[in-house]
């Protein structure tokens, strides 16, 4: 009995965050509230108390649980691709298919309430900038393995590199929200593949188009 109700509980958190996970997309964390996610869920204020006392211990767990879901639906798939210049645009081909599956109604947890908390000291904020700083390295540090492996130019500035991949991934999700039949997505996808191309002495590496 006692273990069912902890997954039970389990159950309940996980749906509760995921809903949060959407409505901070759209309209940052914030304005998220318990009373908003209870309607939104059909769990009473009362439960959601149990899991999170108080309004800053929410938002820090929506932002472990963005993460998570980041991890699990972009960062994992795209490890399975061989190191080096694959798996660096296998980081960007499947950030670019998470925002094209429409995971998220908003596109991006992280381009939201950055936008939101970069100017905001607190327990949140370096949330947020651990997270998105974590991504950095992650790319970082695959572009460094794809020069010691020659696939990537010696002298690659891979801080640069990882700073416009980042840039162009941020740029799909207000471009698709304020113009909706632009072709961001397909535009991203050929900017990186065009600049790593560039800087490969293997480009056969990579996908032709």
């Amino acid at each position: 009995m006692i273990d069912g109700r902890i997954a039970r509980g389990e159950r309940t958190r996980v749906t509760v965050l995921d809903a949060a996970v959407g409505m901070a997309s759209v309209d940052g964390l914030e304005a998220m509230s318990l009373a908003r996610l209870a309607d939104a869920t059909g769990v009473s204020k009362s439960g959601l108390f149990a899991h999170w006392p108080d309004k800053e211990t929410l938002q820090l767990a929506v932002v472990a649980h963005a993460v998570r879901q980041w991890t699990e639906r972009v960062v994992t798939p795209a490890l399975a691709a061989p190191r080096g210049i694959r798996r660096l645009f296998a980081l960007h081909e499947c950030r670019l298919a998470f925002y094209d599956g429409r995971t998220l109604p908003g596109g991006c947890f992280f381009v939201a309430t950055e936008a939101e908390f970069d100017d905001r000291p607190g327990l949140v904020r370096d949330a947020i900038a651990t997270a998105i700083g974590d991504w950095y390295e992650l790319l970082r540090t695959v572009a460094a393995q794809a020069v010691e492996l020659g696939e990537l130019r010696a002298d690659a500035d891979i801080g640069q590199l990882a700073f416009e991949i980042q840039a162009i991934g941020e740029s799909v999700v207000t471009c698709v929200r304020l113009f909706p039949t632009a072709q961001a997505s397909a535009y991203a996808r050929r900017a990186v593949l065009d600049r790593l191309r560039a800087l490969s002495d293997v480009p056969d590496l990579l996908p032709k188009e």
